[in-house]
């Protein structure tokens, strides 16, 4: 019975002490525990604490960095309007970005928006354009229908008052010699610079002492109306026609293709477009027509007459008088000016136009003097009635 007893006390003992321990274990898990969810509980709280801060800061940010939605400025739409927008004329492309831009033309006819061709007057000069003050009268009440340009020489320093009405249209030049190949180099890019305006339909090459012989209304209206270029190109034998033909021109030219004409030229904006475009017959004229060959008078009378002959009236529109003999026409002074001499170069001529027959054969004049300006502006505003 004893050892029964102590048997029993014996378990009673193991069990208490058992229990002791189990009770210290849970009593460590628990605070294991407890720490383990505090300190999970202290890096959440900080964390959270961190973003929300953050985004506190980027909101504050925001609101006071931010403008608001009325001044927001949004990416500029490019649409037609602004893929057709004219280059400035002081633009700084070389000569082949510039006639590679200008020889782009559609091959869809129809226009998608509404436009009002235009004439573009391009004027090559030496300095300024002598009869400035005339042309301001002739383009007055006209804007939109006309677009100016100037080619003129790089060492004019533009020191001479300048007329409001070419006011910044010269374009980039390059230096010109009369009867060189250069002066149809300053005539394409002339053509070049007013093809970048697809409003410009029809394109007249004049001088510094040109001017108009009728006012602007009939002159757009006898231009827009043309089913005609008007390029001078004849055959002329002897030394000064013919015999400027070089035989190393073959076989790209014949001598039978060659063609003498003015250098004053108008034209319509597919033959611009052929003329800056022309990489064969232009080069046979810088490489052979040199010396006493003036491509001036050459290079657009014979690729017109090669290319489009079937569309050119074979005529220009600039009056000139060569009954004085030499090299260049008549220039006329300040006494020469009358009102008879006005209309005889207005309607003494016979010519075909549109396949009729009329008297209005040009529509410009030259060569004019500086001191023949002020009889012009007495005389030619009444007669060509400028304000129409």
């Amino acid at each position: 019975m004893k050892g029964q007893a102590q048997n029993q006390n014996l378990a009673t003992t193991l069990t208490k002490l058992f229990n002791a321990q189990l009770q210290l274990i849970n009593v460590l898990s628990f605070f294991f525990l407890f720490g383990c969810g505090l300190a999970t509980g202290v890096i959440l709280s900080s964390y959270l604490s961190n973003i929300s801060f953050s985004l506190h800061v980027n909101q504050f940010s925001f609101s006071t960095t931010t403008p608001s939605p009325a001044l927001i400025k949004l990416p500029p739409r490019v649409g037609l309007k602004e893929y057709l927008k004219v280059p400035a004329v002081k633009h700084d492309m070389d000569e082949k970005e510039l006639l590679w831009r200008a020889s782009m033309t559609p091959n869809i006819r129809e226009f998608p928006f509404d436009r009002v061709p235009k004439i573009a007057f391009m004027f090559l000069t030496k300095g300024p354009v002598l009869m400035a003050p005339l042309w301001e009268k002739f383009f007055k009440g006209h804007d939109g229908l006309y677009s100016i340009y100037v080619h003129s020489s790089p060492s004019y320093n533009e020191s001479d008052p300048e007329s409001p009405v070419f006011h910044g249209r010269r374009i980039p030049s390059e230096d010109v010699l009369w009867g060189n190949a250069n002066m149809i180099e300053a005539e394409r890019r002339l053509l070049a610079n007013a093809l970048l305006d697809i409003a410009n339909q029809r394109f007249v090459l004049l001088s510094e002492s040109c001017i108009p012989i009728f006012n602007f209304s009939t002159v757009y209206t006898y231009l827009m109306n043309s089913t005609e270029n008007h390029v001078e190109s004849y055959v002329l034998e002897g030394p000064v026609g013919n015999g400027r033909y070089s035989p190393r021109m073959r076989p790209g030219i014949q001598i039978k293709q060659w063609r003498k004409g003015s250098q004053w030229f108008e034209i319509d904006r597919a033959l611009a477009i052929e003329v800056v475009s022309d990489r064969k017959y232009f080069p046979l004229f810088q490489k052979h027509c040199t010396g006493q060959c003036y491509a001036d008078e050459h290079y657009l009378p014979t690729f017109v007459t090669m290319k489009h002959a079937k569309r050119n009236s074979n005529r220009t529109l600039t009056w000139v008088d060569w009954s004085r003999g030499g090299p260049h026409p008549a220039k006329f002074l300040r006494t020469e000016v009358t009102t008879e001499f006005l209309e005889r170069m207005r309607s003494g001529s016979d010519c075909v136009y549109n396949g009729n027959h009329t008297n209005t054969c040009f529509l410009f004049a030259r060569k004019f003097g500086p001191n023949a300006l002020d009889r012009l502006l007495r005389f030619a505003p009444k007669i060509m009635h400028f304000n129409k």
